[in-house]
């Protein structure tokens, strides 16, 4: 088996039956924010013949840096096989279909499937309503002689599932961050560098005990991080390390697997080809040995002649951001209205409303009302200031995930009283009657008392439930005591020992008590 990194989340997979192409990436995305890193626009011909020529094609979630609509489009045979995998809406079948794609393979959550010849896959699904309605998927390949893991940024909670189907020789996963938080927050920058570096220690602590449990023979650090080339965002990248960014390149990640003592780890640069049989694991890189390390080691030189290379190009894509100044008001409530009805629950959850400042206008979202009106002054637990051109675009485009389309540009500004309310993103990631529906149902799920002792788990001196209240992980996996905290090494949410507080989210608390004996 044959893996080659294409960039960020993209491989291409061969074997001796097919060849599999995975999340191929290279328009920049969300608002051309977000650029491959390392660069991915200098591959061979003889590597991007075989990205677009692929016998099947798969796609692990619709965000913009795994789905890249506009390169696939005009570079992928629309006769091409996709492996889909089982989201519960068939949003990213018919985002496909639109394409011209006509050839879909469904599979079921987890369930392997023979493609060919012995050449088998299986696709787990990860669909937590934080992620959106879309959910997310990682992509296990066995060829009969080896087998890889494709999780990319799936964070799957069920540590073992990907085991299911036998030892894995190849893993590859994000360790670093794709989210706003805390950047655009309005905040003492103390605070926020404070918020950016316990962030970047849950994520390596959950891509290391990933790796832990998994116990790969290779473990391939990719999905990230981005690069971003803007000079309106370029502080986001993290080049010293003292910066307020949540994006660590692999070498730190590298860093802490040999500081754990697992040596398997293989420098990710695109054009890396990876080998791997029953008996040897053979690294081949696009460069000179040399080479490899340099858009790490010189982090700022590379960014800047990278920035350079797209200049031009950024300033033609920004230009074609709209100009005009529409209603955006009567626009949200005739959209959002009808969705704020479906949504009760949801509604109560978010607990307080929101302001939209943009260019002259503010917009109020009361979801005790459930209307949008213009903001006069009411109450409010959140704010966002978004520049007129970005929200005309994704109001013109009716954007039903807002995460994908604008947040993760981090082209904006967010403030908020208190602690972080899952139920407001959620809103934000179910702009349709499907997603709606969905995410209604998922609230009230989540929020029904939880009373089951019989599965509960012992950790230190303390019972607890076993599923975090955040996203379901397995606290007997994921669980670990710091102090006067549980804390899910998931996502690095944490609990009050004493009354299972959440400190990260309101209304999340743990059910834990000290024991007895």
């Amino acid at each position: 088996m044959r893996a080659t990194s294409i960039g960020h989340a993209g491989i291409v997979v061969e074997t001796q039956q097919a060849t599999i192409v995975c999340d191929p990436w290279f328009v920049p995305a969300f608002f051309a924010s977000w650029f491959v890193f390392p660069r991915n626009d200098q591959l061979s011909s003889e590597l991007m013949a075989k990205i677009e020529h692929p016998d099947y094609l798969y796609i692990s979630h619709q965000h913009g840096d795994h789905l890249d609509e506009a390169w696939l489009a005009k570079h992928i045979d629309k006769s091409t096989p996709v492996l889909l995998p089982a989201f519960a809406t068939r949003e990213l079948e018919r985002r496909l279909s639109l394409l011209g794609f006509t050839n879909f393979i469904r599979t079921t959550n987890g369930e392997e499937i023979e493609l060919r010849d012995g050449l088998k896959i299986a696709i787990h699904v990860e669909s937590a309503i934080a992620d959106g309605p879309g959910g997310d998927s990682a992509l296990v390949i066995s060829d009969g002689t080896c087998r890889l893991v494709n999780q990319n940024d799936c964070r799957t909670s069920d540590l073992h599932a990907l085991l299911a189907h036998g030892p894995v020789d190849m893993h590859w996963l994000q360790f670093s961050g794709a989210i706003w938080y805390p950047m655009v927050y309005e905040a003492p920058r103390e605070e926020l560098l404070r918020l950016a570096r316990a962030k970047v220690e849950s994520q390596f602590a959950r891509a290391l005990k990933y790796v832990e449990v998994i116990g790969a023979r290779a473990v391939v650090p990719s999905a990230g991080p981005p690069c971003f080339l803007d000079n309106d965002l370029f502080g986001n990248n993290m080049i010293t390390g003292g910066e307020l960014s949540i994006f660590p390149d692999q070498t730190e990640f590298i860093n802490r697997m040999e500081v754990m003592g697992n040596g398997a780890a293989v420098m990710n640069i695109p054009g890396t080809t990876i080998e791997i049989s029953p008996t040897e694991v053979r690294v081949t890189y696009p460069v000179a040995d040399a080479k490899v390390r340099e858009p790490f080691e010189n982090k700022a030189a590379y960014l800047q002649q990278y920035q350079a290379d797209w200049a031009q190009w950024l300033t033609d894509y920004k230009a074609t951001w709209p100009t005009e100044r529409t209603d955006l008001i009567a626009t949200l409530q005739a959209w959002w209205g009808p969705l704020l009805a479906m949504a009760p629950t949801l509604r109560a959850a978010v607990g307080g409303g929101c302001v939209m400042n943009t260019d002259g206008l503010s917009i109020y979202i009361d979801f005790a009302a459930g209307v949008v009106v213009p903001f006069e002054g009411q109450p409010h637990k959140y704010r966002f200031t978004v520049a007129r051109p970005l929200l005309e675009a994704v109001v013109a485009n009716k954007a039903v995930d807002w995460s994908n389309s604008l947040f993760l540009s981090c082209r904006f500004s967010a403030w908020r009283e208190g602690e972080y309310n899952e139920y407001l993103y959620n809103f934000f990631k179910s702009l349709s009657v499907e997603r709606m529906r969905r995410a209604e149902q998922e609230v009230v799920r989540k929020n029904a008392p939880d009373t089951d002792v019989s599965d509960e788990i012992e950790l230190g001196d303390y019972v607890m439930q076993r599923k975090c209240p955040h996203r379901q992980a397995d606290l007997s996996e994921f669980g670990v005591i710091e102090g006067d905290y549980v804390v899910c090494t998931l996502h690095g949410w944490k609990f009050g020992v004493l009354d299972g507080k959440c400190k990260n989210a309101e209304n999340k608390p743990l059910r834990i008590r000290k024991r007895t004996s």
